[in-house]
């Protein structure tokens, strides 16, 4: 399922508990313990962009675990979008 116009936002990407060889693509100043799949799409939501939520997806590096994935409709650079995406999330947890 490869979508050119989407960007794929896994809830690994801004988990603290990974290291960024384990899938974390933020520091971990930005990143919260085991964030979930709603609190990705929340963050993205309230940042105004166009988004939907595949709950039943694996991510490549845990295989065995269904955690989700968050497909945005790409505006901007992915690594743009995931640091706006972490900070909007640090926010909501505070």
């Amino acid at each position: 399922m490869q979508k050119r116009d989407r960007t794929v936002l896994w809830p690994v990407y801004f988990d603290s508990t990974r290291t960024r060889a384990e899938g974390r693509r933020v520091p971990k100043r930005l990143s919260k313990p085991s964030p979930t799949l709603d609190a990705v799409g929340k963050a993205v939501g309230n940042l105004g962009l166009s988004y939907e939520v595949v709950s039943d997806a694996s991510h490549p590096r845990f295989h065995w675990r269904k955690i989700g994935f968050v497909l945005v409709k790409k505006t901007k650079p992915k690594n743009q979008l995931v640091m706006e995406v972490a900070k909007e999330i640090s926010r909501l947890s505070v």
